[in-house]
């Protein structure tokens, strides 16, 4: 496990994120996901620590209202967002972290359009650890 950054575009949202060198991302299939191009590295909330910008997050839902989509209030990057599927724990766009950390992405598709049927019981079960 190491440590990653990341941020928004416009530099006023930074985190830090625990996960391996290697990481597993979803590319998910759901209409938001596949209009922003979203690469998610689902993590446990005592691995993520937002490190400045929190005044400048702006919250988005729809449907059920669970998934709390966060964007950045300068830019519009969404770099994470508190998951539907992990509601405890966040969402980090891959795409939004500093490469000089990942060793490799693996990237698994995910029928994000079939939502309920994946998620019977209206969340994930486990992290992906």
């Amino acid at each position: 496990m190491v440590t990653h950054r990341g941020g928004c575009h416009c530099g006023l949202i930074k985190y830090e994120v625990l996960a391996p060198l290697r990481i597993k991302v979803n590319q998910c299939n759901c209409s938001i996901c596949s209009k922003s191009g979203y690469l998610g590295l689902i993590v446990r909330k005592e691995r993520f620590k937002l490190l400045c910008g929190e005044e400048h997050l702006v919250t988005y839902t729809f449907n059920t209202g669970v998934a709390k989509h966060l964007f950045c209030a300068r830019c519009g990057i969404k770099s994470f967002y508190i998951p539907r599927s992990h509601p405890d724990g966040y969402n980090v766009n891959a795409r939004c972290l500093d490469p000089a950390t990942i060793e490799s992405m693996e990237i698994n598709p995910v029928d994000g359009q079939n939502w309920e049927k994946r998620y019977p019981k209206g969340r994930a079960e486990s992290y992906p650890d």
